[in-house]
């Protein structure tokens, strides 16, 4: 198993009885994730598809038997279905449960699925700045993303964001005895939707590598971790172009043990009166962040480079370095509103962009 402290479950329902649908966006995210050469599945070569997370999830394993392999992607379906169900921002399960115990202010045992997730939403909403703020799952609920379908008519309205917003929900409210939690804020709500992919893609790596597999990539809708090489060279990536559905911005090589994810204003939204709405909440406005179309982060730990990512989507071009210190982030690449590509000196000696607008503006974090 991926790791014994997500085998417990509640007696609540079963995640393989939920069914994952796959979205438009998503067809093409199969297609760029494996941009990657060495598509064609060799003797040493395994690849598998899973959908779970709401998004693809793509394996590919090399310099593996295949009973291993198979045993291996069996494992991971069972526990990427699970995490999904345990970390369920609003279907009922063990997080929803949380959510429900968090409004009430008193002091109650959290399950131990849960716990570690908590803790390290925290620490990252800390090191941000709040601008990953797991803490906002009511503002996110309010703007209809706590639903399968994206939402359709009139934006929330502006009474009821500030209403929210009035209360400061943050990650800091709550406070820990041992297994014991409680909030101190009643607006609290956990949505742990930009870091839970990541942590699970963690655990896959980790899972991996103590089944002594060390050359694989995991890519959960074109966020990914990586573990060895593809081969006699490292894995080759594709992130996509925020504003052309079938276009690559660029292309790079993975290195052994790093994480690369994407933040963009593509991945979920609605357009109202000829303006788009999407899912990446700026927590100090109640409002879709509105500077920026996508942020890439390459980082060691996936959870790390999922809320990094969507921290400096949230900080914009205009407030990026700051977080992007604070977390001694090396690897950024920032795409404004404009088309304007920023990048850090040291992701620019390693991105080879394929699509060029603009000349890119290289930046010291």
């Amino acid at each position: 198993m991926i790791s014994s402290s997500i085998r417990h479950r509640d007696n609540v329902g079963s995640p393989s009885g939920e069914p994952v649908r796959l979205k438009p966006h998503l067809l093409f995210l199969l297609f760029v994730i494996l941009l990657t050469p060495g598509c064609q599945q060799t003797p040493h070569e395994y690849k598998r598809t899973l959908l779970v997370f709401g998004t693809l999830v793509n394996i590919t394993l090399r310099d593996v038997d295949e009973e291993l392999a198979q045993k291996s992607f069996e494992q991971i379906r069972q526990d990427l279905e699970l995490m999904h169900f345990l970390w369920h921002p609003w279907k009922r399960g063990p997080l929803g449960r949380t959510n429900a115990l968090l409004a009430t202010g008193g002091w109650f045992s959290v399950n131990v699925s849960v716990l570690p997730v908590i803790e390290k939403g925290r620490d990252l909403a800390r090191i941000t700045n709040n601008l990953f703020n797991p803490a906002i799952g009511k503002l996110i609920a309010l703007w209809g993303y706590h639903q399968d379908e994206p939402p359709t008519g009139p934006p929330p309205s502006k009474e009821a964001i500030e209403q929210l917003l009035a209360q400061h929900p943050r990650m800091s409210d709550i406070e820990f005895d041992g297994l014991r939690i409680r909030s101190r804020n009643p607006a609290v709500q956990l949505d742990f939707g930009a870091m839970a992919k990541g942590l699970a893609i963690d655990r896959v790596i980790d899972y991996l590598r103590r089944q002594g597999i060390h050359n694989a990539i995991v890519n959960a809708g074109g966020d990914l971790k990586v573990t060895g090489s593809h081969g006699d060279r490292p894995w080759r990536i594709g992130i996509r172009h925020p504003r052309k559905q079938d276009g690559v911005l660029a292309a790079l090589d993975v290195n052994d043990g790093e994480s690369v994810f994407t933040s963009g204003d593509y991945e979920r939204f609605y357009e109202y009166e000829g303006r788009r709405y999407h899912h990446i909440i700026d927590p100090r406005t109640g409002y879709p962040a509105d500077q920026t179309t996508s942020v890439t982060v390459i980082h060691t730990n996936a959870a790390t480079a999922d809320a990094a990512a969507t921290a400096l989507f949230v900080a914009g071009p205009d407030g990026w370095q700051a977080i992007a210190r604070k977390m001694q982030l090396r690897y950024v690449m920032l795409v404004d509103k404009n088309g304007r590509i920023i990048m850090t000196p040291a992701m620019a000696k390693r991105i080879a962009l394929t699509e060029i607008d603009n000349k890119p503006v290289v930046i010291e974090p």
